[in-house]
């Protein structure tokens, strides 16, 4: 694992080169570099930062690469983070109404769980926030854009290099409860490795009473269960698995819905950032041989703002192939964009960059994300509660069926 370094003095001939193989590789494999971003102006910018190489660290010049990458403006063109060690404050948040939530944090501040972050440093989350989303990455719309300001949002690096915060791995943080009472609390970022295998967590559960995952389900983010005390199904489809396995699953699927007349289906698309869409199409083909369910009205599909990628351009074949009705979110990506994505690294500093090989039109019309036809957001009140309002309102809906 690579670190960034801190450090003045960077080897401005190797920067330089590697500039060039940015500008030259995105011009030569990315499907329509200029689609947002005028050509004069990405060169410009990239002038800019070229001439600005002796005043910047390594860590200021990756900032300054994001920023641009960033207004390329499709959510698969990035300049990643990815090959790093880059380090993460123990707590993650969440944008609910406006107010960035603690939704999940280490054993250790287990206190600060549903609090709402105002301040880091000195500077307000809104100041703090509106600087981060200029230089998150994998943004397409203003939904993937709160996703992906959360997440850049507590690595210690970005708001480092943004100049946000006083020291490379530690920062002051406010927090406010709903009694308008204020925690101060230092918290210190934790290496990337650590944060994801080492560290404990507390967070909240939603709990669905109706639906059990199966025992012997194989996959975590790919399994099945009937709903309770309804003819209907549930599918929970988080990630993307290999043909073969969305081919045993899909034989299985259908098998159930068959042996018990299964009328009502729900797949669950929610927290799914994407893979290969040919591999949802599969599921499509699985259900469409199955009679008994009703195709008419009884196909629900839930997408929220983590949507993202294929389980986009999935949730809007669903509404095509299996006349599925949309509840929750609009998604993260558009289902007429740019996608399908492929990367290069810069071979001197290891840097990876991201970039888009193909355009999509799952849609005619062209949308900010797949807009739902019932729009449900998340509820703080019912997610604190561990309540899952989306699934609530689908359940009770095929009650009334």
């Amino acid at each position: 694992m690579i670190s960034i370094t801190y450090s003045q003095s960077i080897d401005v001939d190797s920067w330089t080169q590697d500039l060039d193989t940015y500008k030259s590789n995105l011009e030569k494999y990315h499907i329509d570099l200029y689609h947002k971003i005028n050509k004069a102006d990405f060169e410009k910018e990239l002038q800019q930062i070229k001439s600005n190489l002796n005043n910047k660290t390594d860590l200021e010049v990756i900032i300054d690469l994001m920023r641009l990458t960033r207004k390329i403006g499709d959510g698969h063109t990035a300049f990643s983070l990815r090959g790093f060690e880059t380090h993460n404050f123990p707590i993650e948040i969440y944008n609910v109404n406006g107010q960035w939530r603690v939704i999940k944090t280490t054993k250790e501040h287990k206190n600060l769980l549903g609090k709402i972050l105002i301040q880091i440093d000195n500077e307000s989350i809104d100041k703090v926030s509106q600087e981060v989303s200029k230089v998150a990455q994998y943004i397409e719309n203003k939904q993937s854009e709160i996703i992906r300001t959360g997440q850049y949002l507590m690595k210690s690096e970005v708001l480092f290099g943004l100049k946000l915060t006083k020291n490379q791995r530690k920062a002051d943080f406010i927090f406010l409860d709903d009694t308008g009472e204020k925690t101060n609390v230092s918290l210190e970022a934790i290496a990337k490795t650590d944060y994801h295998k080492k560290t404990e967590f507390e967070s909240f559960t939603i709990n669905v009473p109706e639906i059990q995952k199966p025992s012997d389900s194989k996959l975590d983010y790919l399994w099945f269960s009937p709903i309770k005390n309804t003819s209907a199904i549930y599918i929970k489809f988080e990630s993307y698995p290999s043909f073969q396995d969305m081919e045993a699953f899909g034989g299985s699927l259908l098998y159930y819905i068959n042996k018990n007349q299964i009328k009502q289906v729900v797949i669950d698309l929610r927290n799914n950032g994407g893979g290969d869409f040919f591999i949802g199409t599969f599921l499509a083909y699985y259900l469409n041989l199955a009679n008994s369910i009703d195709w008419k009205s009884g196909v629900y599909v839930l997408t929220d703002k983590v949507t993202f990628s294929a389980a986009t351009s999935n949730a809007s074949q669903f509404r095509q192939m299996l006349n599925a009705k949309i509840i929750g979110e609009p998604t993260g990506s558009n289902p007429t964009g740019y996608q399908d994505m492929g990367e290069f690294t810069l071979q001197n500093s290891g840097r990876i960059v991201t970039y888009s090989k193909r355009l999509f039109r799952f849609q005619e019309q062209v949308t900010q994300g797949v807009q739902p036809d019932v729009q449900i957001p998340y509820d703080w009140k019912s997610y604190s509660n561990g309540i899952d309002n989306m699934m609530q309102w689908i359940i009770n809906d095929i009650l009334k069926k």
